[in-house]
Protein backbone atom coordinates (compact mmCIF):
# COMPACT_ATOMS: atom_id res chain seq x y z
CA UNK A 1 0.00 0.00 0.00
CA UNK A 2 1.56 3.40 -0.47
CA UNK A 3 3.18 5.52 1.86
CA UNK A 4 1.60 9.28 2.41
CA UNK A 5 3.10 11.36 -0.42
CA UNK A 6 5.69 13.63 1.06
CA UNK A 7 8.13 16.33 0.23
CA UNK A 8 9.94 17.38 3.57
CA UNK A 9 11.86 20.72 3.89
CA UNK A 10 15.25 19.84 5.89
CA UNK A 11 18.35 21.41 7.86
CA UNK A 12 19.57 18.18 7.64
CA UNK A 13 21.41 17.62 11.20
CA UNK A 14 21.35 14.43 13.11
CA UNK A 15 17.53 14.52 14.12
CA UNK A 16 16.15 15.81 10.52
CA UNK A 17 18.39 12.23 9.10
CA UNK A 18 16.29 10.32 11.94
CA UNK A 19 12.91 11.78 10.43
CA UNK A 20 14.21 11.18 6.81
CA UNK A 21 14.98 7.28 8.22
CA UNK A 22 11.43 7.74 9.58
CA UNK A 23 9.53 9.04 6.21
CA UNK A 24 11.03 6.65 3.86
CA UNK A 25 10.22 3.29 6.23
CA UNK A 26 6.52 5.04 6.49
CA UNK A 27 5.99 7.60 3.36
CA UNK A 28 6.02 7.94 0.10
CA UNK A 29 9.44 10.95 -0.11
CA UNK A 30 8.45 12.05 -3.32
CA UNK A 31 11.68 15.28 -3.23
CA UNK A 32 13.83 16.79 -0.61
CA UNK A 33 14.50 20.17 -0.12
CA UNK A 34 17.21 21.58 1.87
CA UNK A 35 17.90 24.80 3.93
CA UNK A 36 20.72 26.36 5.98
CA UNK A 37 20.22 25.92 9.73
CA UNK A 38 21.74 23.58 11.94
CA UNK A 39 24.40 23.10 9.50
CA UNK A 40 25.50 24.93 6.55
CA UNK A 41 23.39 24.41 3.65
CA UNK A 42 26.01 22.69 1.52
CA UNK A 43 26.16 20.40 4.88
CA UNK A 44 22.53 19.87 5.13
CA UNK A 45 22.30 18.63 1.38
CA UNK A 46 24.99 16.48 2.02
CA UNK A 47 23.59 14.75 4.85
CA UNK A 48 20.46 14.50 3.32
CA UNK A 49 21.88 12.61 0.53
CA UNK A 50 24.06 10.71 3.01
CA UNK A 51 20.94 10.00 4.94
CA UNK A 52 18.52 8.61 2.03
CA UNK A 53 21.39 5.98 0.29
CA UNK A 54 21.45 4.18 3.57
CA UNK A 55 18.11 4.22 3.72
CA UNK A 56 17.97 2.52 -0.19
CA UNK A 57 16.85 5.32 -0.75
CA UNK A 58 18.82 7.35 -2.95
CA UNK A 59 16.56 7.97 -5.82
CA UNK A 60 14.64 10.71 -3.84
CA UNK A 61 15.94 14.29 -5.38
CA UNK A 62 17.37 16.58 -3.25
CA UNK A 63 17.07 20.10 -4.20
CA UNK A 64 18.98 22.86 -2.69
CA UNK A 65 17.70 25.83 -1.36
CA UNK A 66 18.24 29.26 0.49
CA UNK A 67 21.72 29.43 2.38
CA UNK A 68 20.86 31.71 4.59
CA UNK A 69 17.98 33.73 6.32
CA UNK A 70 15.72 36.23 4.53
CA UNK A 71 17.17 39.24 6.48
CA UNK A 72 19.63 38.09 9.00
CA UNK A 73 23.09 36.28 8.98
CA UNK A 74 22.78 32.77 9.19
CA UNK A 75 23.81 30.78 12.99
CA UNK A 76 23.96 27.15 13.15
CA UNK A 77 23.42 24.92 15.61
CA UNK A 78 27.24 23.14 15.13
CA UNK A 79 27.42 23.04 18.52
CA UNK A 80 24.70 20.92 19.12
CA UNK A 81 25.32 18.74 16.24
CA UNK A 82 28.89 18.73 15.56
CA UNK A 83 30.36 20.44 12.87
CA UNK A 84 29.15 18.20 10.53
CA UNK A 85 25.59 18.11 11.86
CA UNK A 86 25.82 14.00 12.23
CA UNK A 87 27.72 13.84 15.25
CA UNK A 88 31.48 14.56 13.76
CA UNK A 89 31.05 10.69 12.35
CA UNK A 90 33.36 11.17 9.69
CA UNK A 91 30.69 10.18 7.03
CA UNK A 92 31.66 9.44 3.87
CA UNK A 93 31.25 10.89 0.72
CA UNK A 94 27.26 10.03 -0.96
CA UNK A 95 27.63 8.70 -4.34
CA UNK A 96 25.95 11.49 -5.87
CA UNK A 97 25.03 14.78 -5.47
CA UNK A 98 21.65 17.49 -5.01
CA UNK A 99 19.29 17.61 -7.95
CA UNK A 100 18.50 20.40 -10.65
CA UNK A 101 16.53 23.00 -9.50
CA UNK A 102 16.30 25.55 -6.53
CA UNK A 103 14.41 23.88 -3.42
CA UNK A 104 12.06 27.31 -3.65
CA UNK A 105 11.36 26.26 -7.51
CA UNK A 106 10.71 22.88 -6.45
CA UNK A 107 8.06 24.08 -3.07
CA UNK A 108 6.65 26.22 -5.36
CA UNK A 109 6.55 23.67 -8.88
CA UNK A 110 5.38 20.34 -7.47
CA UNK A 111 2.15 21.00 -5.38
CA UNK A 112 0.81 22.59 -8.66
CA UNK A 113 1.57 19.66 -10.46
CA UNK A 114 -0.07 17.57 -7.97
CA UNK A 115 -2.79 19.75 -6.21
CA UNK A 116 -3.77 18.47 -2.57
CA UNK A 117 -1.99 15.48 -2.84
CA UNK A 118 1.32 16.45 -1.01
CA UNK A 119 2.33 16.40 2.33
CA UNK A 120 4.78 19.69 3.32
CA UNK A 121 6.99 18.86 6.07
CA UNK A 122 9.75 21.36 7.62
CA UNK A 123 12.10 20.27 9.73
CA UNK A 124 14.10 23.26 9.79
CA UNK A 125 14.05 27.23 9.04
CA UNK A 126 11.32 28.23 7.37
CA UNK A 127 12.94 30.24 4.71
CA UNK A 128 12.61 28.39 1.90
CA UNK A 129 8.60 28.12 2.39
CA UNK A 130 8.59 31.47 3.30
CA UNK A 131 10.29 32.50 0.02
CA UNK A 132 8.08 30.68 -2.07
CA UNK A 133 5.19 32.26 -0.54
CA UNK A 134 6.49 35.60 -1.12
CA UNK A 135 6.38 34.41 -4.77
CA UNK A 136 2.82 32.39 -4.66
CA UNK A 137 0.87 33.87 -1.18
CA UNK A 138 -1.82 30.77 -1.84
CA UNK A 139 0.77 28.00 -1.54
CA UNK A 140 0.05 26.66 1.41
CA UNK A 141 -3.33 25.72 0.13
CA UNK A 142 -2.17 23.17 -2.43
CA UNK A 143 -0.76 21.28 -0.13
CA UNK A 144 -2.90 18.31 1.50
CA UNK A 145 -1.50 19.65 5.01
CA UNK A 146 1.57 21.76 5.70
CA UNK A 147 3.64 19.99 9.19
CA UNK A 148 6.66 22.07 10.65
CA UNK A 149 9.24 21.35 13.35
CA UNK A 150 8.10 25.17 14.28
CA UNK A 151 8.63 27.01 18.09
CA UNK A 152 7.96 25.96 21.74
CA UNK A 153 4.47 26.51 22.66
CA UNK A 154 5.06 26.58 26.11
CA UNK A 155 7.81 29.19 25.73
CA UNK A 156 10.48 27.41 27.10
CA UNK A 157 13.23 27.91 24.52
CA UNK A 158 16.15 25.14 23.48
CA UNK A 159 18.39 28.31 21.81
CA UNK A 160 17.23 30.70 24.19
CA UNK A 161 14.92 30.96 27.49
CA UNK A 162 12.22 31.22 25.23
CA UNK A 163 12.63 30.15 21.88
CA UNK A 164 12.91 27.03 19.80
CA UNK A 165 16.00 27.26 17.27
CA UNK A 166 14.08 26.78 13.93
CA UNK A 167 11.95 29.80 14.74
CA UNK A 168 14.87 31.77 16.16
CA UNK A 169 17.39 31.21 12.96
CA UNK A 170 14.73 32.65 11.19
CA UNK A 171 11.95 34.68 12.88
CA UNK A 172 10.99 36.90 9.90
CA UNK A 173 10.36 33.63 7.84
CA UNK A 174 8.08 32.50 10.61
CA UNK A 175 6.37 35.36 10.52
CA UNK A 176 5.27 35.20 6.79
CA UNK A 177 4.01 31.43 7.12
CA UNK A 178 2.38 32.49 9.96
CA UNK A 179 0.60 35.50 8.34
CA UNK A 180 -0.42 33.06 5.51
CA UNK A 181 -1.34 30.18 7.59
CA UNK A 182 -4.75 28.75 8.53
CA UNK A 183 -5.12 25.95 11.13
CA UNK A 184 -6.39 23.83 9.08
CA UNK A 185 -4.11 24.27 6.29
CA UNK A 186 -0.85 24.46 8.93
CA UNK A 187 0.33 22.18 12.31
CA UNK A 188 3.26 23.16 14.46
CA UNK A 189 5.08 20.82 16.60
CA UNK A 190 7.19 22.68 19.30
CA UNK A 191 10.15 22.04 21.30
CA UNK A 192 7.85 21.68 24.26
CA UNK A 193 6.29 18.26 22.26
CA UNK A 194 9.98 16.75 21.94
CA UNK A 195 11.04 17.70 25.07
CA UNK A 196 8.22 15.84 27.11
CA UNK A 197 7.36 12.98 24.44
CA UNK A 198 10.34 12.39 22.34
CA UNK A 199 13.24 11.55 24.82
CA UNK A 200 15.32 8.66 24.09
CA UNK A 201 16.04 7.62 27.70
CA UNK A 202 18.75 4.99 28.33
CA UNK A 203 16.40 2.16 27.75
CA UNK A 204 15.39 3.79 25.11
CA UNK A 205 18.87 4.07 23.91
CA UNK A 206 19.81 0.52 24.42
CA UNK A 207 16.17 -0.89 22.85
CA UNK A 208 17.87 0.96 19.70
CA UNK A 209 21.61 -0.37 20.04
CA UNK A 210 19.73 -3.73 20.65
CA UNK A 211 17.60 -3.63 17.35
CA UNK A 212 21.33 -4.06 15.08
CA UNK A 213 20.61 -2.98 12.07
CA UNK A 214 22.21 -0.05 9.99
CA UNK A 215 20.15 2.20 9.96
CA UNK A 216 19.27 2.02 13.98
CA UNK A 217 22.86 2.11 14.66
CA UNK A 218 23.58 5.40 12.24
CA UNK A 219 20.58 7.04 14.17
CA UNK A 220 22.13 6.50 17.65
CA UNK A 221 26.02 7.29 16.56
CA UNK A 222 24.93 10.39 14.56
CA UNK A 223 23.02 11.71 18.03
CA UNK A 224 25.61 11.42 20.76
CA UNK A 225 26.54 14.83 20.25
CA UNK A 226 23.41 15.76 20.83
CA UNK A 227 23.14 13.65 23.86
CA UNK A 228 25.81 15.25 25.56
CA UNK A 229 24.53 19.07 24.81
CA UNK A 230 20.83 17.91 25.66
CA UNK A 231 22.78 16.59 29.08
CA UNK A 232 24.82 19.84 30.07
CA UNK A 233 22.33 22.90 28.40
CA UNK A 234 18.80 21.18 28.59
CA UNK A 235 19.22 18.70 31.33
CA UNK A 236 17.01 15.55 29.35
CA UNK A 237 17.59 12.35 30.48
CA UNK A 238 18.72 11.53 27.22
CA UNK A 239 18.66 13.32 24.22
CA UNK A 240 15.02 14.41 22.58
CA UNK A 241 14.15 14.07 18.76
CA UNK A 242 11.98 17.00 17.81
CA UNK A 243 12.13 16.24 14.18
CA UNK A 244 11.19 12.71 14.15
CA UNK A 245 8.22 13.66 16.23
CA UNK A 246 6.53 16.19 13.72
CA UNK A 247 7.26 13.55 10.94
CA UNK A 248 5.60 11.07 13.68
CA UNK A 249 2.55 13.40 13.80
CA UNK A 250 2.49 13.99 10.13
CA UNK A 251 2.80 10.38 9.03
CA UNK A 252 0.32 9.37 12.30
CA UNK A 253 -1.93 12.09 13.41
CA UNK A 254 -3.88 9.74 15.42
CA UNK A 255 -0.86 9.95 17.73
CA UNK A 256 -1.96 13.53 18.97
CA UNK A 257 -3.56 13.42 22.18
CA UNK A 258 -3.76 16.82 22.61
CA UNK A 259 -3.59 20.42 20.10
CA UNK A 260 -5.17 23.58 19.97
CA UNK A 261 -6.28 25.98 17.63
CA UNK A 262 -4.68 29.59 18.29
CA UNK A 263 -3.73 32.75 17.08
CA UNK A 264 0.20 32.48 17.14
CA UNK A 265 2.49 35.36 15.93
CA UNK A 266 6.51 35.74 16.94
CA UNK A 267 9.20 38.25 18.67
CA UNK A 268 11.29 39.81 16.16
CA UNK A 269 13.23 41.85 18.78
CA UNK A 270 17.06 40.91 20.19
CA UNK A 271 15.61 40.16 23.42
CA UNK A 272 12.52 37.88 22.80
CA UNK A 273 13.62 36.77 18.89
CA UNK A 274 11.57 33.50 17.60
CA UNK A 275 9.44 33.36 21.05
CA UNK A 276 5.89 32.30 20.07
CA UNK A 277 3.19 35.14 20.94
CA UNK A 278 0.64 32.69 21.35
CA UNK A 279 -3.38 34.77 21.71
CA UNK A 280 -5.86 33.14 23.92
CA UNK A 281 -7.90 35.70 24.31
CA UNK A 282 -11.51 36.01 23.92
CA UNK A 283 -11.02 38.99 22.11
CA UNK A 284 -8.03 37.50 20.42
CA UNK A 285 -8.03 37.25 16.03
CA UNK A 286 -9.14 34.13 14.64
CA UNK A 287 -6.82 31.17 14.71
CA UNK A 288 -4.17 30.63 12.32
CA UNK A 289 -2.34 27.17 13.58
CA UNK A 290 -2.93 23.94 14.92
CA UNK A 291 -0.44 23.87 17.99
CA UNK A 292 0.09 20.09 18.99
CA UNK A 293 0.73 19.85 22.56
CA UNK A 294 0.77 16.46 23.77
CA UNK A 295 1.72 12.50 21.82
CA UNK A 296 1.29 9.62 22.15
CA UNK A 297 5.02 8.82 23.64
CA UNK A 298 4.68 4.92 23.49
CA UNK A 299 2.84 5.09 20.07
CA UNK A 300 5.44 7.43 18.52
CA UNK A 301 8.53 5.37 19.80
CA UNK A 302 6.86 2.10 18.41
CA UNK A 303 6.71 3.61 14.90
CA UNK A 304 10.21 5.12 15.15
CA UNK A 305 12.19 1.54 16.43
CA UNK A 306 10.07 -0.28 13.96
CA UNK A 307 11.34 2.07 11.28
CA UNK A 308 14.87 1.65 12.54
CA UNK A 309 14.66 -2.13 12.65
CA UNK A 310 14.04 -2.56 9.09
CA UNK A 311 16.79 -2.82 6.62
CA UNK A 312 16.58 -0.63 3.35
CA UNK A 313 15.07 -3.42 0.97
CA UNK A 314 11.91 -3.01 3.94
CA UNK A 315 11.16 0.34 3.29
CA UNK A 316 8.42 1.60 1.23
CA UNK A 317 9.48 1.45 -2.83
Amino acid sequence: MPGLPLLIDTDTGSDDAVALLLAVADGDVRAVTTVAGNVPLATATRNALITLQLAGHAHVPVHEGRAEPLTRPPATAQHVHGLDGMGDTALPDPARGPADGHAVDVLLALPRRHPGELTLVTLGPLTNLAAALLRDPGLLGRFRHVYCMAGAADLRGNVSPTAEYNVWADPEAARVVLRAATPGQVTWIGWDVSRRYAVMTPGDQRRLAELGTERADFAHRINRSVADWARDVTGLAGYDLPDPAAMAVALRPGLVLDSERAHVDVALGDETRGQLIIDRRRTAPPPNLTLIRRIDEPGFKRLLLDALARTPTEGRP
